[in-house]
C-alpha cells in the first residue's frame, strides 16, 4: 500500500468527520401513514373540461383572446364618461338621451308616471357623469325613487316608481332629520333666456 501523505490524511479525516456530523445530525421517525382514502360516489365527481378560449397572435408578443367582453355581452356593464352640453333648459330626459346615445338601448314611451321624471330639470351635479357604468349613470340620473327595468328584446329601458311604503323614512343623505339642511345660492352666469 501507499503511503498517504499528511495533507491527503487531513482531507479524508476532515470529509469523514462532516459525513458523521450530516449523519449524526438527523434523526429517523417511523414514517407515518395517511389514512386510507375512501371513494364516496358521485354523480359529479368528474371534472369538468376546461374552457378552451381561442386566441390569436399579434405582434410578437401579443396573445388577443377571441371572445366577447363582459360588457360586451351586458350593454348596460359598458362604461361611459359623458359631459351633457351646457343648455340652461336641459330636462332629466335630455339627459337619459345624451347617456343612451351610441349605447345600443332607447328610452320607453313617456307615459303619465314617467313624464314627471322627464320633465324635471337636470341637476347641476349631472352634467359631468363618470367614468362608470351605464347603469349606474341611468339610476344617477333618474334618482332613488325610480326604479331601472330593461326590455333586452327591444332594448329599451324604462323607470317604474318605487313604491312609497318601500322607500325608507330615513333621508338618503344620512343625515338626522332634527338638523336643518344647508342650502347655498346657485348662480349660473352666461345663460341665454
Amino acid at each position: 500500500m501507499q503511503s498517504l501523505l499528511p495533507s491527503q490524511r487531513r482531507l479524508g479525516c476532515s470529509l469523514l468527520t462532516v459525513v458523521a456530523l450530516a449523519t449524526g445530525c438527523t434523526t429517523m421517525s417511523d414514517p407515518v401513514e395517511p389514512p386510507p382514502l375512501i371513494a364516496v360516489p358521485s354523480e359529479a365527481s368528474e371534472p369538468a373540461p376546461p374552457e378552451l378560449i381561442p386566441v390569436r397572435r399579434y405582434g410578437r408578443y401579443t396573445l388577443v383572446e377571441l371572445a366577447p367582453t363582459a360588457a360586451q355581452r351586458d350593454l348596460l356593464l359598458q362604461t361611459v364618461d359623458v359631459s351633457m352640453p351646457e343648455d340652461a333648459r336641459a330636462s332629466v330626459a335630455d339627459g337619459l338621451r345624451h347617456v343612451l346615445k351610441r349605447s345600443g338601448y332607447q328610452l320607453c314611451q313617456f307615459d303619465s308616471a314617467t313624464t314627471e321624471l322627464y320633465a324635471l330639470p337636470l341637476p347641476l351635479a349631472h352634467l359631468h357623469l363618470g367614468p362608470m357604468t351605464l347603469r349606474d349613470a341611468l339610476l344617477t340620473l333618474a334618482g332613488s325613487a325610480w326604479e331601472l327595468q330593461i326590455d333586452d328584446v327591444a332594448r329599451q329601458i324604462c323607470f317604474v316608481r318605487f313604491n312609497l311604503s318601500d322607500i325608507k323614512s330615513e333621508p338618503a343623505s344620512g343625515m338626522p332629520t332634527s338638523e336643518p339642511a344647508l342650502t347655498f345660492p346657485v348662480s349660473v352666469t352666461g345663460v341665454r333666456a
